[in-house]
């Protein structure tokens, strides 16, 4: 018998081996195929279920998409051993567990990042400290919240910039949210000459917020006094109204500006520049001659 006869009977030998397996595994290659799909329409259903009890309980979009996800892809995975039991694959699965946990151990270590945004977005998601529509200032971002995610916090800036904000830098700043409180206070500073009369600025002051719009009227109006500056002696105007956005605020602190201004103006109370005097010895103008004294051209 030549050496190709012999290769080719010890092939035609292999592959009816392989062909008599197949058809012995026939029966249970249709188990595992009704059992995928079993899994796949079971777990299908069973996240829309989930989805609408959590519509029910929950209103935090992001943290109802992650646990629809994670029980989703829970079914399918179960599905997947139930076919590879089947199989008789359970020991070849055993093995790709084991790689894959080194496999996610390095990529823990190199993702680090990501893997903290995700945490800290899911930390969020659940305590919910503030919502879509609120207007907060973390770190040097301040604007109005429009999507939290479970990797980034996209933040709409008052100058109209769109900010995506890292959950982690998130969770581990201070955050003020502004729209918690339904009130906020507007301080106002501003400066008098020394020569004005102060009880006469206060009581000036308080006279031009007696009809201010939306003045809370619980919290009176103060008026503080606080330094005696270079050119003016400033005060600080302090006030409360009621806060729903950020234009509250400003429209607020305009008008009494405004007000500040008019009142002052009708008075007669002025608001000083900054002066700046400077001192020259006579040996200095003396050096310079006599043209340092002498007035520039045009001026008097």
């Amino acid at each position: 018998m030549s050496a190709l006869t012999r290769a080719f009977h010890l092939l035609s030998d292999k592959l009816t081996r392989w062909l008599q397996q197949f058809i012995l595994l026939l029966p249970n290659l249709l188990i595992a195929l009704i059992i995928l799909t079993v899994t796949y329409f079971g777990a299908g259903l069973v996240r829309r279920g989930v989805r609408r009890v959590l519509g029910r309980v929950s209103a935090s979009g992001s943290l109802n998409n992650l646990v629809e996800t994670t029980v989703y892809v829970g079914v399918l995975v179960i599905g997947a051993f139930f076919t590879l039991e089947v199989l008789s694959l359970d020991k070849t699965v055993t093995s790709l567990l084991a790689g894959v946990g080194i496999i996610g151990l390095a990529l823990g270590f190199a993702f680090q990042d990501i893997a903290a945004n995700f945490i800290s977005g899911i930390i969020i998601a659940v305590q919910q400290p503030f919502r879509v529509g609120d207007v907060i200032q973390t770190e040097s971002y301040f604007g109005t919240i429009e999507s939290i995610n479970l990797r980034t916090l996209d933040l709409r800036q008052v100058t109209g910039e769109l900010v995506r904000v890292p959950n982690r830098k998130v969770f581990e700043s201070s955050v003020i949210n502004f729209t918690v409180t339904t009130r906020r206070r507007v301080d106002v500073e501003c400066g008098v000459s020394y020569s004005a009369d102060l009880e006469q600025v206060r009581t000036v002051v308080l006279g031009c917020m007696a009809d201010f719009p939306n003045l809370l009227s619980d919290r009176p109006v103060e008026v503080m006094f606080t330094a005696f500056a270079d050119s003016a002696i400033t005060f600080m105007l302090r006030f409360w109204i009621p806060y729903q956005k950020q234009a509250d605020y400003v429209g607020a602190k305009s008008e009494a500006i405004m007000r500040l201004k008019r009142a002052f103006d009708a008075a007669g109370i002025t608001i000083p520049f900054p002066i700046r005097t400077l001192d020259v010895s006579p040996e200095l103008l003396a050096q310079l001659g006599p043209d340092a004294t002498r007035p520039a051209p045009g001026r008097p």
